[in-house]
């Protein structure tokens, strides 16, 4: 892991807010790819010791990617996406929402925007997730979500790194 990397989490509790800024040594082309296909999600977004399990994803505008958090012992938690923009290799946005296997979103939920931009062969992805209730925001704190998603970017970073040798 490079340590050098540029990497910032911010929770603006008055705002219902999260700002997180992920420097990749990495392609902008390869990052776009590993937020956008579900092959590589599943390796990455799930911190250890979960998995990821995407159901079903249509990344496009007015698509959906239905996914699990499945634990050690099998205990899968869901989360529908839904594609509300895409601008190809610099941005996109999603409203995200816990769910049940089915799809059905469990509201309220939160606003993601991923903007993306490459220099000097890295890569750098600016995220905003804001939350349409504070008490979503606390839920999400509770459940650990800085650190099993700092996790999961450190694990896009061991994925990438691999990605990049072949």
């Amino acid at each position: 892991m490079n340590n050098n990397l540029q990497f910032d989490f911010t929770v603006d509790k008055a705002t219902k807010t999260i700002y997180i800024t992920r420097e990749f040594d990495a392609d902008l082309s390869l990052v776009w790819d590993a937020f956008t296909k579900a092959e590589i999600l599943d390796q990455w977004v799930a911190p250890k010791p979960f998995v990821a399990k995407t159901k079903f994803m249509d990344f496009k505008v007015g698509g959906q990617r239905l996914y699990a958090m499945v634990s050690p012992e099998g205990h899968e938690g869901w989360v529908i996406q839904k594609y509300t923009s895409i601008s190809p290799k610099s941005n996109f946005k999603m409203f995200n929402a816990f769910a049940d296997e089915d799809g059905n979103a469990q509201l309220p939920g939160s606003e993601w925007d991923y903007t993306f931009s490459e220099h000097g062969g890295k890569t750098t992805v600016l995220i905003t997730i804001y939350n349409e209730s504070a008490e979503r925001l606390q839920k999400m704190i509770e459940m650990g979500f800085m650190e099993g998603y700092k996790a999961s970017l450190n694990n896009l970073e061991n994925v990438l790194a691999l990605r990049t040798k072949i």
